[in-house]
């Protein structure tokens, strides 16, 4: 796998992840925080609303994006999505240097 492969594939999940979020605010509302034990709060342990997850999913996505050359993360105006994307680029490159070690990965 190349490492625009590699993106290629984190972005998709990502583009998931948001899709996901998107699911559950039509089905629940933007205003929703998931609370009961099915809803796994765990993963939202801040009791974020879907409005505020589907945020911070773009801006992963985002980030990635930014990876790839498709969008330039400096335009990002929002400094809280900015330094998620941010975060998720470091998050990446060091999933790739795994993915390296692995083998998987080309140069």
């Amino acid at each position: 796998m190349t490492r625009e492969e590699h993106l290629l594939t984190v972005a998709g999940e990502e583009g998931s992840e948001v899709q996901q979020r998107c699911s559950k605010a039509i089905r629940f509302g933007m205003l929703q925080v998931q609370k009961d034990a099915d809803d796994k709060p765990e993963e939202n342990p801040f009791g974020l609303t879907n409005r505020e997850r589907i945020r911070r999913e773009f801006a992963e996505l985002y980030g990635v994006l930014d990876m790839l050359g498709i969008v330039d993360l400096a335009l990002l105006t929002d400094f809280d999505l900015r330094a998620r994307a941010l975060a998720k680029r470091e998050k990446v490159e060091r999933y790739l240097q795994r993915s390296k070690a692995a083998g998987t990965l080309q140069e």
